[in-house]
């Protein structure tokens, strides 16, 4: 039962996928612009920290007495994994309860390499569900640029339920792999097929239950902005200084929101807006791929080699025909899986989520086409986080459900899901009806929501920036607007092209968000970035 992103699963950091017995990277080798000028920090009348290595010095503010055992904490940097420090902080599994029970969470820190150090930028990547660990340890070129790092630490820890922290813990591999490559029975919104799917929700929402015990009901997107408030002030910084992509900007709208005094310098980019219910996402999602689908074909039947032929509206309804087909024609891959429908349009979201790995879409089309699973498995395997063995790399999957179970009430009205489930399909055709019925995992998860969609707020005096891309497939262009509406002092930052994400893909976007963190300076208006 494969899971369907309702939010960005991740960002397209780099996988590796075989074809035609070449080893392919997807979006691995972005090219990074330097920022157009240096400077040094300690602006807006925050302190920047401690010395980059060894333990830290916490900042001493008053807080209540029952949270001094966290945000007075020293934290123990020590070296790991080639030029990198690691630490683990302590933080209650209840916030409203300090002095209850507790858990670790996993740090990662690359100190900044110059004396101008400006203190500590915090990162994180996505999700959720993301390790921010792993992201900065594999990636920090791509997360950050050279130029930065030469003045801030770049730190990536593992929110609360995700990867090195405590985690959220569920199956076991061959369980997950069940969970979800298997294909239900009965045709989508039969009786057999909701008895199926309903059962496969509770199982795996069990295995949470067992697995994680009471930290299943606190991996909420508040607890971690708590959580990072109280490791901005154990690293020595008065000021937040983040960078937050995809589910990384909540994180970091949240934050505003909730400690407005704390902020020094924020960018956020592919944004999702906190009022949006989980229908919204979906329905936003579902238009963004199949908006993305329409370019790739566009672009596709323009060249050679396109899998697909006629025009765009012709293409379109050759992949609902492909789509369909394995389906009722489900291919058997080598290690005995089977390529369904849900399993195929993971394969396919994988590479719309940046242009330049539309080729491997039109690959993976070709091989299905002539009855090959290969390469679909390679890359919903890849967005899934397995290993050619069997395992998983991490726990993504579970940390993704738990944490937005949490966070999205879900929709259990029968009259609402059939309403939902034909604004869908008329909205996107093709992807549509894959995203109906989408509350079945969360109306069936043993721990009941604990937050209500709704606006952000921001009374600071720092200007956040707020980065959106117009073609987007992943977080919607219009929640970038919103947001930045809703964070009075922000400026949006606009640009106008494809991708997932823009700060990576942006030399304009890229030159300008440098410039604020080495700088503070601030674009005065949208600059509409086009290159």
């Amino acid at each position: 039962m494969t899971v369907l992103p309702r939010r960005s699963r991740r960002r397209l950091a780099g996988i590796v996928a075989v074809a035609a017995s070449a080893a392919l990277v997807l979006s691995g080798c972005t090219t990074w612009f330097a920022g157009s000028s240096s400077g040094t920090g300690g602006d807006n009348g925050f302190s920047t920290g401690g010395a980059a290595a060894g333990s830290s010095t916490p900042t001493g503010e008053q807080v209540d007495a029952a949270l001094k055992p966290f945000y007075d904490q020293s934290l123990a940097w020590s070296s790991c994994d080639n030029g990198f420090e690691c630490a683990t902080a302590t933080v209650p599994i209840d916030w409203s309860d300090p002095s209850g029970d507790s858990i670790e969470l996993a740090l990662i820190k690359q100190p900044a390499k110059s004396s101008t150090r400006q203190g500590t930028l915090f990162v994180n990547p996505g999700g959720p569900g993301v390790s921010a660990l792993d992201f900065v340890k594999d990636s920090v070129d791509f997360a950050v640029d050279p130029e930065v790092q030469q003045q801030y630490d770049i730190v990536g820890f593992d929110p609360r339920g995700v990867g090195a922290s405590a985690a959220v813990k569920c199956v076991t591999s061959a369980q997950m792999d069940s969970y979800l490559y298997d294909i239900v029975p009965g045709t989508r919104g039969s009786a057999e097929w909701l008895a199926g799917a309903t059962a496969v929700a509770k199982n795996f929402g069990s295995g949470c239950a067992s697995g994680t015990g009471a930290l299943l009901g606190h991996i909420d997107t508040e607890s971690t902005v708590r959580d990072l408030d109280a490791l901005r002030a154990s690293v020595g910084d008065t000021g937040l200084n983040y960078l937050g992509y995809s589910y990384g900007t909540f994180i970091g709208s949240e934050y505003a929101t909730l400690f407005p005094d704390k902020v020094r310098r924020m960018t956020i980019d592919g944004v999702v807006d906190p009022t949006s219910t989980g229908f919204d996402s979906s329905i936003g999602q579902a238009k963004g791929f199949e908006g993305a689908l329409r370019a790739y074909l566009a672009d596709c039947l323009a060249g050679s080699s396109c899998p697909f032929s006629g025009s765009v509206d012709n293409a379109t309804k050759q992949v609902q025909t492909l789509l369909n087909a394995v389906d009722t024609t489900p291919i058997t891959s080598s290690d005995g899986r089977k390529l369904g429908s849900a399993s195929l349009l993971t394969a396919i979201f994988y590479p719309l989520y940046t242009q330049s790995s539309w080729s491997y879409l039109s690959q993976m089309i070709a091989q299905v086409k002539q009855g090959d699973a290969t390469l679909a498995f390679q890359l919903a395997d890849a967005y899934n986080g397995r290993n050619p063995d069997g395992t998983y790399q991490n726990n993504q999957t579970e940390a993704f459900t738990a944490i937005n179970c949490l966070d999205y009430p879900a929709v259990t009205d029968a009259a609402t899901i059939a309403s939902q489930n034909a604004e869908l399909i008329a909205a996107a055709p093709t992807f549509g009806p894959w995203w109906t019925y989408g509350d079945i995992g969360c109306a069936n998860w043993p721990v009941a929501a604990t937050r209500t969609p709704g606006p952000v707020s921001y009374t600071g005096t720092p200007t956040i920036l707020v980065v959106g891309t117009t073609d987007d497939p992943a977080t919607p262009y219009s929640d970038a607007v919103a947001v930045s509406k809703q964070l009075t002092n922000s400026q949006l930052i606009t640009y106008e092209g494809e991708g997932h994400t823009a700060y990576g893909t942006s030399s304009c976007v890229h030159s300008l968000v440098d410039d604020y963190f080495l700088t503070g300076a601030t674009p005065t208006s949208d600059p509409q970035c086009t290159t």
